[in-house]
């Protein structure tokens, strides 16, 4: 069995505050996009790696790739305006044998090998999943400034990546959403429309997304961590 992951990596650094692509500044020493094709090349899972991105960053993410054992192939694919139209051009460039696939944000760099392979197993047994963890805070639902509900944390739990689905059933329910004009914030939501069930499989507390200068300080201290 082989898994394929994709990768978006197309978007910018507004809210980093930078003027670049956020998944090329430095995290210790490495662009923090070389940290999560780092993470999948560990993987004992995954065979084949597809980076969505936009052309003008291609020049510095043939770099990290140059950076890093070439040890699994690793294919540029032009990304879209939005992230469902990145992975959607994704989806449509994997390749021929290609029957299930990882989806993993860039930016989530803290992803460990163990995970990517954990999802693998699980990929085996479901249709599609999410990585989540469970909620610790309360969450409040806000109507401007003023709360009106308290939903039971019980039930919540916060969505991670990687996502992993069967290829026919998220390419099809990509399709729906491009005919029936849909936009969603991650790919598990497009099975959810259209009335397929998305599984929980157990994300890492550490696997957080970086998207703000206090992210990027949060994950700089958990690497040192882990090397020491």
């Amino acid at each position: 069995m082989t898994c394929h992951l994709l990768i978006p990596a197309a978007g910018s650094g507004k809210r980093m505050g930078a003027d670049c692509n956020k998944l090329l500044l430095p995290l210790l020493g490495k662009p923090i996009l070389q940290w999560t094709l780092e993470a999948a090349i560990a993987s004992e899972a995954i065979t084949w790696i597809g980076v969505m991105g936009q052309p003008h960053d291609y020049p510095e993410f043939q770099k990290i790739f140059n950076e890093i054992s070439l040890l699994k192939p690793i294919r540029l694919i032009q990304g879209g305006a939005t992230r469902q139209a990145s992975v959607f051009n994704g989806l449509k460039a994997l390749p021929i044998d290609c029957d299930r696939v990882l989806i993993h944000d860039g930016a989530r760099c803290l992803v460990t090998p163990e995970l990517f392979d954990r999802c693998d197993l699980a990929l085996q047994e479901m249709q599609g999943f999410i990585v989540a963890v469970p909620v610790k805070d309360t969450i409040k639902v806000v109507d401007g400034l003023t709360i009106v509900d308290t939903p039971n944390r019980d039930h919540l739990w916060a969505a991670q990546t990687p996502q992993g689905f069967q290829l026919d059933v998220i390419k099809n329910a990509h399709l729906t959403a491009l005919e029936l004009g849909w936009e969603v914030t991650d790919d598990a939501a497009l099975l959810e429309k259209v009335g397929l069930a998305v599984q929980i499989v157990m994300g890492e507390e550490t696997n957080l997304k970086v998207t703000t200068p206090q992210d990027l300080a949060i994950a700089e201290f958990i690497l040192k961590q882990r090397n020491n």
